[in-house]
């Protein structure tokens, strides 16, 4: 049985992998926090999980005992990032350890990977977006290669500057590590628009989620003529995206950076699916401008990821993915 190394592995999208991994019938050994997180995960992933604590990947040679421990896995998935907006130390809390933990990462397969052939890292499409132009159709085309353009003094300025900042350096972080050191593994890097989509175990259904999921759970909390809550932009269902990690590393593909988007995403269109597939909810989601969430989907950057997308068969298109998370939550 083949292993495979996820770090960062009681996460949204990380435990959608752990899921799939053990599924296709790997043995995943998984970095967890606490002996809490990773107790929980091996009660939901079965027999073919087992964990190993790093408490903080921003250590100096965080890893370096979980690989010792674990030197027969063929592929390191790292998807753990510190991800906090609600700090006034930008540079300590959220882009240090984005770079450290990823450097961390990969310093220590270069010691202790031996087998690692394949590593694939978890990376964001703000590390490609200019975020002054979010709203801009007439930016520049946004590609796997691009680089947003904020400056690291800029991204000082306020927590969103900050990572966007922060999966930027990371990732070109691990691009130079790569190309700078005699490694013996590949990399490929998955960068994702917003992600939706439902928790990979039912544990994962709690009164609050990360982000992205909150952004459709907190629908759930309002009233009927409350004000709809405005965000908009692009989407991709977590399901996936760990589909994606795992074609990084079964496949051929080298030192590519994989741009998974699937189509527009607005909180008035989730609203509008919502109401329309749960009738029991009707009156208690917001009903703002139904139909006018279209009216945004002009208005983001163009992006060109065909390529990306060719490797994804029959993507998971928005209304299933809200349907599919929002029926978790109200039907745990």
């Amino acid at each position: 049985m083949q292993e495979v190394f996820v770090s960062g592995a009681s996460g949204y999208i990380a435990q959608n992998i752990v899921k799939l991994l053990i599924s296709k019938g790997y043995k995943v050994i998984g970095t967890v926090r606490t002996a809490a997180k990773g107790e929980q995960l091996k009660k939901d992933a079965g027999e073919n999980f087992d964990y190993e604590i790093v408490e903080d990947i921003g250590v100096p040679n965080a890893f370096d005992e979980a690989l010792k421990k674990h030197p027969h896995s063929y592929a390191f998935l790292h998807t753990a990032s510190p991800v906090t907006l609600a700090t006034e130390d930008i540079a300590n809390d959220i882009i240090k350890p984005a770079v450290e933990g990823t450097l961390n990462a990969l310093k220590s397969i270069q010691k202790y990977g031996s087998n690692v052939k394949k590593v694939v890292i978890t990376s964001s499409a703000v590390a490609k977006i200019d975020a002054k132009n979010m709203n801009n159709p007439d930016a520049e085309l946004v590609t796997g290669d691009s680089w947003n353009p904020i400056t690291d003094e800029e991204g000082l300025l306020n927590p969103t500057f900050g990572y966007f900042v922060a999966k930027r350096n990371a990732e070109k972080a691990a691009w130079d590590f790569v190309k700078n050191e005699k490694v013996k593994f590949s990399l490929n890097t998955i960068a994702p628009t917003l992600v939706i989509g439902p928790q990979a175990y039912a544990s994962g259904v709690k009164e609050t989620f990360n982000f992205s999921v909150e952004l459709l759970n907190s629908l759930l909390k309002m009233k009927p003529d409350s004000k709809m809550p405005v965000f908009d932009g692009n989407f991709v269902d977590v399901r996936d995206v760990a589909k994606l990690h795992l074609h990084a590393f079964e496949s051929d593909v080298e030192n590519f950076c994989y741009l998974p988007i699937t189509n527009h995403f607005s909180i008035q269109t989730c609203a509008d699916i919502i109401r329309e597939r749960f009738p029991s909810l009707r009156d208690t989601v917001p009903v703002g401008t139904p139909g006018t969430g279209k009216d945004l989907y002009n208005k983001s950057p163009r992006w060109d990821n065909k390529r990306t997308m060719a490797h994804l068969e029959n993507p998971i298109q928005l209304e299933q993915s809200v349907f599919d998370t929002i029926d978790q939550i109200v039907n745990k």
